[in-house]
């Protein structure tokens, strides 16, 4: 038996593995209605159904602006996040928060937020870390860097999206400096860990460039404003040898020759009802890039569906190596217990090598 380490490493690779890795994210919800309807209250739900477990580490870099509890009723509180938005948090379901506003919205308040940034001192959680790593490593684990920058992060989590998207068009220096701000940053606080003796396996970064069917904004405008970022950081984890994983939901097809270029060499997580395909991926780009995803998560609370849709994608996908399971996004709240275990009977049947 391989550890999650060894399966991962090799499947960058596409190398031989003794089974397809299955690394996943599930909604607390979601994990609380498994417990509800009878999965064992002693076991996290990875164990239960033998998925891998991998860790992600990102230190703080945002604005550190004052969060608070603005108000709060039975079913959602309004919160300001470190990044200068105020939220609506919803308590009942998981789901999206709904934005209500954005703090740093403007090329004149970006000045104040990049000075707070440009502060990195006690934003890394040395206790954790210091307690936590010789566990990771003990049990095998994959350990990623998170890196926060892009386009996501920027428009999601503090600017707000028409602003980021006019800006690209119309002040593009500004929207450039804060890509280097929020990359610069990042890079410098994993510096700050691997100087301290710690050694990750990778880097990981979230940047949703796509929604249903197209891309946010045109291949060239991605080569012009973005994409040097993107390869500076691949750079630096190759530097350091470490490998790169970016997540990108939405439909992002034509940025996907870029990404090869630049060395990407993990892809997630496939989203299938943003119109995605796996097997064009797979047959294009499989030599270079291993997958991570690809199962449509709005099947999952339809047994019949999912199982036929996994029968349908995951042994093409795993032929030669190269394929992590999970669903094109993460598991949601409508994904039972009794759905759960038969999904993961599935895929460990289906994984075999």
């Amino acid at each position: 038996m391989m550890t999650t380490r060894e399966r991962m490493l090799r499947t960058y690779r596409r190398q031989e593995i003794d089974r397809m890795l299955m690394v996943d994210s599930a909604w607390a919800g979601t994990v609380r209605r498994w417990y509800n309807e009878g999965m064992p209250q002693n076991v996290g739900w990875e164990d239960y159904f033998g998925f891998d477990k991998i860790v992600r580490f990102k230190p703080d870099n945002s604005p550190r602006f004052e969060q608070k509890v603005l108000e709060e009723n039975e079913t959602s509180k309004i919160i300001t996040t470190s990044w200068g938005q105020t939220r609506r948090v919803f308590k009942a379901q998981d789901s999206t928060p709904e934005t209500l506003s954005s703090y740093y919205d403007s090329a004149e308040k970006w000045p104040e937020a990049k000075a707070k940034m440009l502060d990195l001192d006690d934003r890394i959680p040395w206790d954790y870390l210091k307690e936590n790593y010789p566990k990771w490593r003990a049990e095998g684990r994959f350990l990623q860097l998170v890196l926060w920058f892009g386009f996501d992060v920027t428009h999601s989590h503090m600017v707000g999206t028409e602003n980021v998207l006019i800006g690209m068009y119309e002040d593009p220096e500004w929207i450039t400096d804060m890509f280097d701000t929020y990359l610069n940053t990042s890079l410098e606080l994993c510096q700050r860990v691997l100087d301290a003796g710690y050694e990750f396996d990778g880097i990981f970064w979230y940047d949703d460039m796509g929604y249903k069917n197209t891309s946010f904004f045109s291949p060239q405008m991605y080569r012009e404003l973005l994409k040097p970022f993107h390869k500076k950081a691949i750079d630096w984890a190759h530097e350091r040898g470490m490998v790169t994983e970016l997540h990108s939901c939405g439909y992002i097809d034509a940025l996907v020759p870029d990404l090869v270029d630049i060395g990407l060499e993990m892809l997630n997580p496939l989203e299938i009802k943003a119109g995605m395909d796996p097997f064009r991926l797979k047959a294009l780009y499989g030599d270079k890039l291993a997958f991570h995803g690809g199962i449509n998560a709005q099947l999952w609370d339809n047994l019949d569906l999912v199982l036929s849709e996994m029968e349908r994608i995951i042994p093409a996908m795993k032929e030669g190596g190269g394929y992590v399971f999970a669903s094109d996004h993460s598991i949601p709240n409508s994904v039972s217990f009794e759905n759960m275990k038969a999904i993961s009977e599935l895929a460990h049947k289906l994984g075999k090598y």
